[in-house]
């Protein structure tokens, strides 16, 4: 026994089983902080996608935007048990705090409850602009016209909104059918073509309820007996949404002609089954509105004896400035001019005085007719009328006259579908308010002059300009439906018929071309809406070009060329698809709830669980208390051999190392004061780390010019509080966690956050480093750009790297020791030399200026 050995405050030495309880402790703490900082690593990457969908410039569905949030807060929710077994004191408020916030966020993002009233079935001739809501807008436009307006539209009834409410909870059709849709994902375009076709399936193997199934037969009858005879029917959808300004859904729905009573609960079921169409899918998608705010309605009406019928608009779609009405024609029903399938005859009216400008007619070949029992067939035209107008000039005028009173009757251009009758009677079948778009604000719009000397031979020439602008892209011909699962990117849509089926494809086109078809069309309707260049009527198209070969196709001069035209594009704003969308609204609705950072100061009373207002809090709220308590925990005299120990580094801002394991030299891990020698550090990933964050010294802010910038900002840029080589108030803990191939930096250098976790070992496979960015003084653009700058020199040096706004993630692997070992040097280099850098980002000399300098410092660590 030692001479003081008998004293009372003499330490007792431990027993290896209590050490060995120590170890098991730690191990078991430190994996519910590793798994707390991955869920942490995940939650700021997720709420960066957030941010980055609020812009609003990709597309996006409501399933897009719960499984975002979802995610999100099912990784904070990760964070909070994790810190609940590192430190159970305020779980019980915590959880509070999140079940309130996740409540706020569902109340947004769970479909609205519709109630289960009105009619089922409503006599289309008392149907009115009122009436929109249960009947949709296309048949309470076409009522409103009838009644209002005194024009002819067909007689027959409507299937409302009520009674599709009721038919989806047959046999719980419509849980299904959100089930179905939810475990889609909306970027794989094989499984959504697959849940598409189930669901269409579904719905048509449902039977219709009795009830429903009576009132839709009923009015079948009672407008037989009007009629005095048993009428054929055309079966529309008339869904919410439809034929809204901005959103018209041409042709992305199901139309069933020549409809008896037999098949009339058939065609019911095909046309409320068209809504999951995948054209339909896709356009809700692009269009941000959610499945759920789209209830179908289905109007029936009888059949037009058509003698010739088309689409006329009352004004241009494609030039704003043009206010002459032009009408599309063909023989028999108007078919082929909405389906985009034949060729048309054109006639352009002025409107003072009403008269034709000019027409053309197209060598026409066939008609389509109503078939003897259902359906239509097509005829082939009698050699004389091939080339015959379909209208006469008189009935041109009379078309393009009820065109401009429909236009002022409700306020806006429209777009009409009309028939005349075999004894030349104008009977309207639908109008919805007309898209209009101007060459110059189109995609692309060129810059060079059309004809200009400059501009190479087109490939090919011709054809109508369905939707103006400039697009360039890979070829890509389309011949079959399956061609659809691999269309590229970008790419230029080559079809043989402009079908309203390839609208599926649209959001990823850069243009179309089509041998047949033309502005009329429901495609050349959806192209404008997309903002896709579009030239249709354009002989030889199919076939003329290999797939992947980079075409520019210029609408607007009816013109396509091999290659990458540069004298016709122009760098245009990348356009918000998102904005003023529901989908959008319900994201920017919930962010609030999620985004928002109100726990700001760690030091405050108001740091605690009680006071977290959104996802963000409780994340921040995790994030410091764990770090505290595991580099707090070596306080302890029960745990100090997995205490954390002061860097003595011989630099002013504090390192503080914690030791996971064998990251310190076997000696220094038998102390028990609480410094360590950055000598006796023996993690590779740390010292290679370190080792480039000290490579160069930082020389202190840029200097930057204070006109444009908030007092604050300039006083953050140039307080001398912030330059480490001098000590300051500004000084704060920053954080390793080390093994000797393991090491976690959490730090702060002035006002932005860095973070590198790295595993650097002799199995390559298992190596990686991963890199994050994020904050800054400045504002949100100059971080942004900031956050590029970094990342465009980090993909110089293999790392894989996403940036969303200000927030930068980069992670590289697989790569040998020395290999992984100057990519950290090159990690710790820019965790210095990019302090307050955001501040001269929109300085390029001064961005191309740092960059050079960036890149020649880095050539030291070769």
């Amino acid at each position: 026994m030692g001479w003081f050995d008998w004293l009372p405050w003499k330490k007792r030495e431990r027993t290896p089983e209590e050490i060995a309880e120590i170890r098991r402790t730690f191990a078991v703490r430190y994996d519910h902080f590793r798994l707390l900082i991955q869920a942490n690593t995940r939650a700021h990457e997720l709420i960066g996608e957030l941010e980055e969908a609020l812009r609003g410039f990709t597309p996006y569905g409501m399933q897009y935007v719960q499984t975002l949030c979802t995610r999100i807060s099912t990784s904070i929710y990760k964070m909070v048990r994790h810190l609940g077994e590192l430190n159970p004191k305020g779980q019980a408020e915590l959880n509070r705090a999140m079940e309130s916030i996740n409540e706020k966020i569902m109340a947004v993002l769970i479909p609205e409850e519709h109630p289960e009233s009105g009619q089922p079935v409503i006599d289309l001739a008392r149907v009115g602009r009122d009436h929109a809501d249960l009947c949709g807008p296309k048949m309470a436009m076409l009522g409103e016209a009838g009644s209002k307006l005194g024009l002819t539209i067909p007689a027959g009834f409507v299937i409302t909104v009520a009674a599709y409410r009721r038919f989806m909870q047959a046999g719980g059709i419509g849980g299904e059918i959100d089930r179905l849709i939810t475990a889609t994902d909306e970027n794989d375009r094989a499984a959504v073509f697959k849940t598409s076709a189930d669901i269409m399936q579904l719905i048509m193997d449902t039977p219709v309820p009795s009830d429903l199934a009576e009132a839709i037969l009923g009015a079948y009858d009672a407008l037989s007996v009007e009629l005095e005879r048993q009428p054929e029917l055309a079966v529309r959808s008339s869904a919410l949404g439809e034929d809204a300004e901005g959103s018209s859904f041409a042709g992305q729905y199901r139309s069933v002609l020549n409809v008896d009573r037999g098949s009339l609960i058939d065609a019911y079921r095909e046309v409320v089954a068209s809504k999951y169409s995948r054209q339909a899918m896709a356009y809700r998608m692009n269009h941000g509105i959610p499945d759920t705010d789209v209830a179908m309605s289905v109007g029936c009406m009888t059949m037009v004896g058509a003698a010739a019928g088309g689409v006329a608009y009352s004004r241009s779609p494609v030039n704003v400035r043009d206010d002459h009405v032009s009408i599309h024609s063909v023989w028999g029903l108007p078919k082929p001019v909405v389906d985009g399938t034949a060729e048309t005859d054109e006639f352009h009216v002025s409107r003072n005085p009403l008269a034709v400008s000019w027409s053309v007619v197209a060598d026409k070949t066939v008609m389509f007719v109503c078939g003897d029992d259902e359906g239509v067939c097509r005829e082939d035209l009698a050699e004389d009328r091939m080339k015959a107008p379909s209208l006469t000039e008189e009935q041109a005028l009379a078309v393009a006259r009820e065109a401009i009173r429909i236009e002022e009757h409700f306020g806006t251009p429209q777009d009409i579908e009309w028939a005349m009758d075999m004894d030349g009677g104008f009977h309207l079948l639908q109008c919805r308010p007309l898209m209009q778009v101007s060459a110059d604000d189109a995609p692309g719009a060129g810059k060079a002059e059309r004809g200009d000397s400059a501009l190479p031979e087109p490939v090919l020439s011709g054809g109508r300009v369905a939707s103006p602008g400039v697009g360039v892209g890979p070829a890509y011909t389309l011949r079959k439906d399956v061609d659809a699962l691999t269309f590229p990117d970008g790419g230029v849509m080559i079809i043989k018929q402009a079908l309203p089926s390839r609208a599926a494809l649209l959001d990823r086109c850069s243009a179309v071309v089509a041998e047949q078809g033309g502005m009329a069309g429901h495609l050349a309707n959806v192209a404008r809406e997309f903002g896709v260049p579009a030239l249709f009527g354009l002989k030889g198209a199919v076939g003329h070009f290999e797939n992947g070969t980079i075409l520019t196709v210029d609408a607007d001069g009816r013109s396509v060329y091999r290659g990458a035209v540069e004298s016709l594009l122009v760098e245009r704003p990348r356009q918000r698809v998102m904005q003023g969308s529901q989908v959008h609204a319900a994201l920017r609705q919930a962010a609030r709830h999620i985004v928002r950072l109100n726990l700001t100061n760690p030091e405050s009373p108001e740091f605690r669980p009680e006071k977290c207002r959104t996802l963000h809090d409780v994340m921040r709220y995790c994030h410091e208390k764990a770090v505290s308590e595991m580099f707090e925990f070596g306080t302890n005299e029960d745990f100090i051999e997995a205490a954390s120990r002061q860097l003595i580094c011989g630099v002013p801002k504090q390192f503080w190392i914690l030791n996971l394991d064998d990251g310190f030299a076997p000696e220094t891990r038998e102390r028990t004061d609480r410094c360590v020698l950055l000598e006796q550090v023996e993690s590779y990933p740390m010292q290679a780390l370190w080792a480039g964050m000290q490579a160069v010294p930082w020389e202190g802010p840029p200097p930057v010019h204070a006109r444009g910038l908030m007092s604050v900002m300039f006083e953050a840029t140039t307080n001398p509080n912030l330059v480490t080589a001098a000590g300051s108030h500004y000084t704060q803990k920053n954080y390793f966690m080390v093994s000797k191939n393991y090491c976690a930096l959490q730090s702060r250098f002035g006002f932005h956050y860095c973070g590198v976790e790295s595993l650097v070992s002799d199995r390559i496979s298992e190596n990686y480093a991963s890199f994050q960015f994020k904050g800054g003084a400045a504002n949100a653009e100059r971080r942004i750009l900031r956050a590029r700058f970094v990342g465009d020199l980090l993909e110089e040096f293999d790392f894989r790297v996403r940036v969303r706004e200000d927030n930068l993630v980069a992670r590289v692997e697989g790569l040998a020791r020395e290999s992984m070992g100057k990519r950290l040097k090159i990690l710790g280099y820019l965790i210095t030399h990019t302090r307050q850098l955001d501040m001269i980002m929109t300085d390029k000399a001064a961005v191309k200026r740092r960059r050079e300098r960036f890149l020649k410092d880095f050539e030291m660590f070769n």
